[in-house]
């Protein structure tokens, strides 16, 4: 069962969308399998042999509204290490040439911004932030990669997310992380949720390095 709060990429029903699933998940009812938020919408998945599709939208619609207010926090900060450019970020010149600037030029905007997790979806863990600065918003590619590497960081238009493991995948990839935004020891496996804030971090081939023996994980 989908409930839609509108139909665009604005942080303000995103944050209904997030608000509103989370307070199905404290209801705790039994037989229903997952709630996933999404940019302007929540799904519910529910086991039919508990729950008849009318009641479950009677006890749906009974769960109060969360209020949102201007000062509400928002979700935890995850600061991203990020080696921008070369073979980690083949389309950086790329992207960069599209906004009319230099590569040191387009890692500098794409690190200035606050992105807001808008939602994780396509593969387990895999976050779509936003939104990208206009001018690095470059279209996907016409052809999808057969495989773009794990930790890779990538933008297609105002989005911009990072490849949890290694898929096929259209994104222009503009660098990498060393770290893995998937850990299964946990019970959330995810380090990044919807409604979270990431600030992406340039680094360099030393620290890279380094990080990916000390680090294997982001923050949980």
């Amino acid at each position: 069962m989908t409930i839609e709060f509108g139909d665009a990429i604005d942080p303000r029903i995103n944050a209904r969308a997030v608000a509103f699933a989370t307070s199905l998940v404290a209801q705790q009812w039994e037989g229903i399998r997952d709630v996933v938020p999404t940019y302007r919408s929540v799904t519910i998945h529910f086991d039919p042999l508990h729950w008849d599709s009318t009641e479950l939208l009677a006890h749906i619609q009974a769960v109060p509204r969360p209020r949102l207010h201007k000062t509400a926090p928002q979700g935890r900060l995850h600061k991203i290490p990020v080696l921008y450019g070369g073979e980690w970020g083949p389309d950086l010149e790329d992207v960069a040439t599209f906004g009319g600037m230099e590569p040191s030029e387009a890692i500098a905007l794409h690190a200035s911004v606050r992105y807001r997790v808008y939602m994780l979806g396509f593969s387990p863990g895999f976050p779509y932030l936003g939104l990208v600065p206009e001018r690095l918003a470059m279209p996907r590619l016409s052809v999808p990669r057969t495989k773009v590497p794990a930790g890779s960081i990538g933008i297609a238009d105002r989005q911009t997310g990072m490849y949890p493991s290694a898929t096929p995948g259209g994104w222009r990839l503009i660098g990498r992380t060393p770290l893995s935004c998937v850990d299964h020891t946990f019970p959330n496996p995810f380090s990044l949720n919807a409604g979270d804030i990431v600030r992406f971090r340039p680094i360099d081939q030393d620290e890279y390095d380094r990080l990916s023996r000390e680090e294997p994980h982001a923050d949980h």
